[in-house]
């Protein structure tokens, strides 16, 4: 059984969540990817402004392609997150409570994560086109000249999560093949 959650997210939400619980979200995200990521924590060390509040926000690493036309977006499945692990600590010091992506992170986003009170969630690979339908409207509001990897605002309906690292420190990339081991 699914949990349902919104976005914006709210910290007394997500403590109730655990490591490896199905989650269906709805709400305002944001997406963003490595080049986007650079660029917020570059104007962050500027002292300028960000594109948006990162407050009880849930950033998707995610490059949607275009959309069809009638459609508000074109696939857009998770990319690894990995690659975003350099930046996340900043940005979840600065209210950022959830990201969206897929694969392992770093032990210093796991802390940042727990010490924040936030979640990571694991959004399905290869399911870009199904992702895509939760999707409800989708507008860039920063970097546009990045193309695919512009940071947009979505806002989405029923988008299939699950609980990768959540608010204690529970790690389902450690907890899952633990289960099965000898």
């Amino acid at each position: 059984m699914s949990k349902t959650i919104h976005a914006p997210l709210r910290r007394e939400e997500l403590e109730g969540l655990r490591a490896g619980d199905s989650v269906l979200l709805s709400g305002v995200i944001y997406t963003g990817r490595d080049a986007a990521h650079k660029r917020l924590c570059a104007l962050i060390n500027e002292g300028k402004e960000l594109p948006f509040d990162l407050r009880n926000q849930a950033i998707y690493y995610a490059g949607p392609c275009p959309a069809k036309p009638g459609d508000p977006i074109g696939s857009c499945g998770p990319t690894t997150s990995y690659r975003m692990d350099a930046y996340a600590p900043t940005l979840c010091n600065l209210g950022l409570i959830g990201m969206i992506g897929k694969g392992q992170r770093s032990e210093a986003v796991v802390e940042a994560i727990r010490r924040n009170g936030g979640v990571y969630f694991a959004a399905t690979g290869g399911a870009g086109a199904l992702i895509a339908t939760s999707v409800k409207s989708a507008e860039v509001i920063a970097f546009e000249d990045l193309g695919t990897e512009a940071i947009r605002r979505l806002e989405v309906e029923n988008l299939p999560l699950i609980v990768a690292i959540d608010a204690h420190g529970g790690n389902l990339y450690e907890e899952g093949p633990a289960r099965y081991r000898r």
